[in-house]
């Protein structure tokens, strides 16, 4: 066991109950879930090592994934959205803008500026398609 597995097996345990089970520091449950969510690490054999059942470790990882779901994730909008004025992509009408994007979106716009247009195309793009997220 490497140095600091016995040093979170120290902080682990921070005392019992009454009823004989055991309570655990916070920190150290976070960085037992962090190691066990590396690729290729037995849930099994880090609860062994630790002294925790593997049931009860397998649920502190299942509520952290949870946890992480519930969290608002802001999606990072990609850092170029190229906006083309000929081409497959998109055309300019008399009337406005059409717009099939890669991610199966298709759309028609008229009577809006060109930034706005680009902002919002940026927006659409970051979408999935309805293909994607059939199940």
């Amino acid at each position: 066991m490497a140095e600091h597995d016995s040093e979170l097996l120290q902080r682990l345990v921070v005392g019992s109950k009454r009823d004989g089970r055991r309570r655990y520091d916070k920190q150290a449950k976070a960085e037992l879930v962090q190691a066990c969510l590396k690729p290729g690490v037995s849930v099994a054999r880090v609860a062994l090592e630790h002294g925790v059942n593997a049931n009860l470790l397998r649920k502190w990882i299942t509520l952290h994934l949870q946890q992480q779901e519930r969290s608002p994730v802001t999606p990072s909008p990609p850092p170029f959205v190229p906006v083309v004025r000929a081409g497959s992509c998109g055309k300019w009408t008399e009337s406005g803008l059409r717009v099939r994007l890669p991610n199966g979106i298709e759309i028609s716009l008229s009577g809006h500026d060109e930034d706005a247009l680009s902002s919002l195309l940026r927006l659409l793009c970051t979408l999935p398609c309805s293909a994607s997220t059939r199940r």
